[in-house]
């Protein structure tokens, strides 16, 4: 039997897009890292296809390849139900320095204040969470955390910035997440990142995967100065934030 009720539909010319029920669960979401990492293993041992994850779903892309929907999604559908080939994947923990300092955390006394705490206790609470990974997107590197307390949710900004930091640190309803660049944004500001999420000049351009967990620590404005130099020179690499490496 199938572990959740899966839909399969033709998503383009060359892509297919198989959809879990619309629930934002782990169990879900590890449930569709599964199937990806066995289909990667077991059935589809080319290169010619890209597999993209979020939230609740999985899309096939195929590059160079005219499928046949149906054919495709009866095998999909049939490897799906294969729980023998299965694969459990392997995640990675982060752990991610944050620098709270007022320069950075642009809305931090705000959010604190609609949250009825003081940013003291904003801080101890978002650095105290394991989030999960559900999804990159909107820019190349922006990773969208679940896992967010109820206490600290808040809802976007009601008029959206033009311009935001590239490394900032923000809340937006039941998620946090960090701007990969400079742009436009809504969510609630605190802190900012000193690490780049996006390299497009090496050969893994965004060293976070779907699944993975991120676990955030609170440094100081002289800590985040001279962290930025060690990044810059090499001595602080992805390497030390790797907690499961």
């Amino acid at each position: 039997m199938y572990k959740y009720p899966v839909s399969i539909k033709q998503f383009g010319e060359k892509a297919i897009i198989i959809e879990w029920p619309h629930y934002v669960e782990e169990a879900i979401l590890n449930d569709i890292l599964q199937f990806s990492t066995s289909l990667k293993a077991n059935y589809l041992k080319n290169n010619n296809f890209e597999l993209v994850t979020a939230y609740n779903s999985l899309t096939l892309i195929f590059y160079d390849t005219n499928f046949n929907f149906n054919k495709t999604k009866d095998f999909l559908l049939g490897c799906y139900k294969n729980e023998e080939q299965q694969i459990l994947f392997k995640n990675s923990v982060w752990k991610i320095p944050v620098c709270y300092d007022e320069e950075f955390g642009v809305d931090l006394l705000e959010v604190a204040q609609k949250l009825r705490m003081t940013p003291k206790q904003v801080i101890k609470n978002h650095t105290s969470t394991t989030y999960t990974v559900y999804g990159i997107g909107f820019l190349p590197g922006f990773m969208y955390l679940g896992g967010l307390s109820k206490e600290m949710e808040v809802p976007r900004r009601e008029v959206p910035r033009l311009k935001v930091l590239k490394g900032a640190v923000g809340l937006a309803s039941k998620q946090t997440g960090i701007y990969p660049q400079e742009s436009p944004g809504g969510w609630n500001i605190i802190g900012n990142c000193p690490f780049p999420l996006f390299d497009a000049k090496v050969e893994i351009p965004i060293f976070v995967s779907v699944g993975d967990k991120i676990q955030f620590y609170a440094i100081s404005k002289s800590e985040y100065d001279l962290l930025k130099i060690e990044i810059e020179i090499g001595i602080f690499t992805t390497k030390n934030m790797l907690a499961n490496g």
